[in-house]
């Protein structure tokens, strides 16, 4: 991929300009704003550097190949085989960088489970899903916070919201929204008989460094008595919090044992689902300039299906099946879903790149 030089000129120019005021700034959310661009733009003029650098290695070969002197042609050869074979490599990688991206791509993110048809058992499906996601999150050195379960019958969760802190959470996680489907037979079947259940994915960016106006008149807060785990105080005091946004009609809700810390985490949730909905608005609005890229974030849509006799686990949304279903619910497999999915969305993004030129 050719990437046209007054592209390149810009990153590099861009990067010098912000690297310059920064030494010249003296107002404190200034030199802040500028540190963050200043950390995004560096590795992008490191590779613009690096590739320059390369192509100009590549021309004074071509220059020794034609200077009559065999032996070192033969090596000049040599070393331009090897750098042609890396070229293409740095060419992409910068490209990527330079492709649209998302914004929240190293944010942490807020993690939604809930049961969908098959009662009993899509409750314990819901179970295992959000197992999932913790140990995998444990893998990664996330760190997570349940802020609000609803606990099934007979197991698992009707309902289960937790905060996901680390580098990169919705980046790796954003094409997990949707509904995951499981074919099995439920430890509650007498007959052995196979059913098929679901239950829902919904991961938010945190709102973090964005201004979400939330104005206290817009708000209703309940407070009630938790109904989960936590032994005799939840039957004490109404710790609960329940906070509904009038506007949208937006609920959220956080049922650990400190009010005080309910209600901030409960707003912190609000936030997150005001933000998803701004982002779900600007995503519809471009939808026709991104019809390719995976995962549309419509959440009615079917994106994955576990299917335990088999050992099966299949992705409609990129055709991927595996047979390694066991490690993939474990958690410790589900990166050979993921990093495919990125892949998918990385030559979208570089295919909306290429459509810029």
């Amino acid at each position: 991929m050719r990437l046209p030089q007054a592209r390149l000129d810009q990153v590099l120019d861009r990067f010098r300009e912000v690297e310059a005021r920064m030494g010249a700034a003296t107002d404190g959310g200034e030199i802040v704003k500028l540190s963050k661009e200043h950390a995004e733009l560096k590795p992008v003029a490191e590779a613009v550097e690096a590739l320059a650098k390369t192509e100009a290695e590549r021309a004074d070969l071509e220059e020794m190949l034609k200077s009559g002197d065999a032996d070192m042609a033969a090596l000049a050869r040599d070393e331009l085989d090897a750098l042609d074979a890396r070229l293409p490599d740095m060419q992409r990688d910068l490209a990527l960088m330079l492709a649209p991206k998302d914004k929240d791509e190293n944010a942490s993110a807020i993690l939604e489970v809930r049961a969908g048809t098959g009662g009993d058992e899509a409750a314990l499906f819901a179970g295992d899903l959000f197992r999932m996601y913790q140990r995998y999150a444990s893998l990664q050195g996330w760190r997570v916070e349940i802020d609000s379960v609803s606990e099934g019958e007979m197991g698992g969760y009707k309902e289960i919201i937790a905060s996901v802190t680390g580098d990169g959470v919705f980046g790796r996680w954003k094409f997990e929204s949707g509904v995951h489907r499981v074919q099995r037979v439920p430890a509650t079947e007498a007959q052995g008989r196979i059913h098929t259940s679901a239950a829902t994915v919904a991961v938010l960016p945190e709102a973090e460094d964005v201004e979400i106006e939330i104005n206290e008149s817009d708000l209703r807060i309940d407070t009630y008595r938790s109904s989960g785990a936590g032994g005799q105080h939840v039957n004490k005091t109404d710790s609960a919090v329940r906070i509904t946004h009038l506007p949208t009609g937006v609920v959220v809700t956080s049922s650990e044992k400190s009010q005080h810390q309910n209600r901030a985490r409960a707003m912190k949730n609000l936030k997150a689902k005001l933000y998803d909905m701004q982002r779900e608005a600007l995503d519809t609005a471009r939808s026709d300039a991104r019809k390719s890229q995976v995962g549309s974030g419509d959440r009615s849509e079917r994106i994955r299906t576990y299917n335990f006799p088999q050992g099966r686990v299949t992705d409609h949304r990129i055709n991927l099946t595996l047979y390694n279903l066991a490690r993939v619910i474990e958690g410790d497999a589900l990166d050979d879903i993921i990093k495919p999915l990125i892949a998918e969305d990385q030559a979208a993004r570089l295919a909306s790149l290429e459509d810029s030129f």
